[in-house]
């Protein structure tokens, strides 16, 4: 089976694929972590926090392969405790529906993402890295993990707790992001459709990508308990 690659490549699925495939198909909306997840989490230099072409082909993949699947293109968000520009700057260029930032206790956005999209916690995938994540990863259907091998007791301690159901083998600072896509789309049987429509371009994909470059990214500033319009380009 196809799940023995990214085993191969030190995945782990803490829940059985069978089980996973089921909480996928219930997934109506994507919520990513920034630092640690998109990079190896450094910060400094310049150009602090970067992101990888490689993540954002998975992330649009992912979102088309949400599209085959449901009609729609899935509520799409980065959630982050910090100021990243580079965040801010991505997301735009991407069209994902919010990014929420200066985020300490990350499970408060689940109203706001409801307020917005109408779609549950248990219709959520997060994909996260950290122990900032851990309020959120508690209370969404579906949890990917960046796994890393600075931090082997924090990876077992979400294992055991059950916060992760799939651990990436890949880290941050090498397309951990890319990974979850690349599971996620296996286990919905989607990813061979996805990539032959994307390479032809053909109808399905075109009406796709149009609807994505549609949608105008929202900012949200956490202070506090509220969530403040502000969009910091």
């Amino acid at each position: 089976m196809r799940e023995e690659l990214f085993k191969e490549g030190g995945g782990v699925f803490v829940t059985p694929s069978s089980s996973l495939l089921q909480q996928l198909q219930n997934i109506k909306g994507l919520i990513f972590d920034w630092d640690g997840v998109f990079n190896g989490g450094v910060k400094g230099g310049p150009m602090p926090s970067p992101f990888s072409e490689v993540d954002s082909m998975g992330v649009n993949m992912l979102r088309f392969g949400y599209f085959l699947e449901n009609g729609e293109i899935p509520f799409t968000a980065i959630v982050t405790g910090e100021f990243n520009e580079a965040a801010f700057k991505w997301a735009k260029r991407e069209h994902f529906d919010a990014v929420l930032y200066l985020v300490k206790d990350k499970v408060k956005v689940l109203p706001l993402v409801d307020n917005m999209s109408g779609i549950k916690a248990e219709e959520i995938l997060f994909t996260f890295d950290d122990i900032l994540d851990i309020s959120l990863a508690k209370e969404v259907g579906a949890r990917f993990m960046v796994g890393r091998t600075g931090s082997p007791l924090f990876t077992e301690y979400c294992r055991m707790n059950g916060y992760a159901d799939y651990i990436t083998g890949n880290a941050g600072s090498n397309n951990a992001v890319r990974e979850v896509s690349e599971v996620v789309l296996c286990l919905l049987d989607r990813f061979d459709e996805t990539i032959d429509k994307r390479v032809a371009f053909d109808g399905a994909y075109a009406t796709y990508i149009k609807k994505r470059n549609e949608i105008p990214t929202k900012y949200f500033k956490n202070e506090g308990s509220e969530f403040i319009p502000s969009d910091p380009l």
